[in-house]
């Protein structure tokens, strides 16, 4: 019986490049927060310490 609601990918070469793009995606959210100015950060309610909890709430298994 197959499941095809689990999105967990069976095989340890797909795992590895569902945790690669994982990381991508991550980094280039932490990348694009950074590259604003204090005051978009500010309009968006965050601060430049805050960049890592939002972006790991973003990415977070749900």
């Amino acid at each position: 019986m197959s499941d095809h609601n689990n999105p967990r990918p069976r095989s340890a070469f797909a795992r590895m490049i569902v945790r690669g793009f994982g990381r991508w995606q991550r980094q280039r959210a932490m990348d694009q927060l950074q590259a604003l100015d204090d005051r978009e950060l500010w309009d968006i309610g965050l601060s430049r310490n805050d960049i890592p909890r939002a972006v790991e709430g973003l990415f977070r298994d749900k």
